[in-house]
């Protein structure tokens, strides 16, 4: 019994001293490692100031802009509100009038940092799509107010209603024309406002007196689509909308934007009809 106890107790010493030498193996492995580290800090290659911006316009006040970041070390992209680009240097023909503060946004190497560009655009000599302006008004920074085309109660005409899903050449086919027969949104009496006031800001209203709520937006014309993201348009509760946002454009012109949803909670399509506000007082 005894030789039995002495031969277990040699056993898990013999584990013991091999488990203590694996740990002392590992930590002077450990301080082998830390001793050939060459640990190296991040540096500015450059200073806020020292970053040179240009913005060059290939006419006095037109709407063709080359974009230029000259300072060697720095990297990031350009902010120029309807889209970010990361190369240094790019072309853009931008789509309306006005003056813009165009950004730039990057590391000088040990911190990041913005700095911006102010550009004033007088005229739109090259060619740009129509909607821009369509949706920004004149001014677009400024920018411009949308309401319901009809209501808010309900008046018989098509300004919020079902669709046939998944078919956005049926629009305009009223499956049930939920506001003009009896059921308005809760929001038909509100207004959603476009600007590009420093970015592409998107502000929405539930109400005539309600509190502004912020977001910004996306005109996606080679898709088009209008993605609106922090907020959402008039007449998005559920089940009607969107929660992330993306609609269809079916027309976007002066006097008349016009949305589709092809397939929302309730298994259906969804169609919003929406015109400038009229005089500052949103509706008719």
């Amino acid at each position: 019994m005894v030789t039995t106890i002495n031969a277990n107790i040699q056993q898990d010493m013999k584990k013991i001293n091999k488990i203590f030498s694996l740990l002392i193996g590992f930590a002077t492995l450990m301080m082998a490692c830390d001793s050939i580290v060459d640990e190296k800090h991040l540096e500015n290659s450059a200073t806020v100031e020292t970053v040179e911006l240009l913005a060059t316009q290939s006419t006095t006040g037109g709407n063709e802009i080359e974009f230029n970041m000259l300072t060697p070390g720095v990297t990031g992209y350009w902010d120029y509100l309807i889209g970010k680009e990361l190369a240094s240097r790019f072309t853009v023909t931008f789509p309306v009038a006005g003056t813009f503060d165009f950004k730039y946004v990057g590391t000088l190497g040990a911190e990041f940092f913005e700095k911006s560009t102010s550009v004033t655009i007088d005229t739109l000599d090259h060619e740009v799509p129509a909607e821009w302006s369509a949706l920004l008004g004149e001014d677009a920074v400024a920018g411009k107010t949308w309401v319901f085309d009809g209501g808010p109660h309900p008046d018989r005409r098509r300004w919020w209603y079902m669709s046939p899903p998944n078919d956005p050449m049926a629009w305009a086919n009223a499956l049930w024309n939920a506001a003009g027969d009896c059921c308005p949104p809760v929001d038909a009496s509100g207004k959603m406002h476009f600007d590009l006031d420093g970015a592409t800001n998107f502000t929405y209203y539930s109400g005539p007196n309600a509190s502004p709520v912020k977001g910004s937006f996306v005109l996606d014309l080679a898709n088009q689509t209008l993605q609106i993201n922090g907020a959402n348009i008039l007449g998005a509760e559920e089940p009607r909308g969107n929660p992330d946002g993306l609609y269809q454009i079916i027309s976007l012109t002066e006097n008349k934007l016009v949305l589709y949803l092809a397939f929302n909670a309730d298994e259906t399509g969804w169609t919003w009809v929406f015109r400038p506000e009229l005089n500052g007082t949103g509706r008719r």
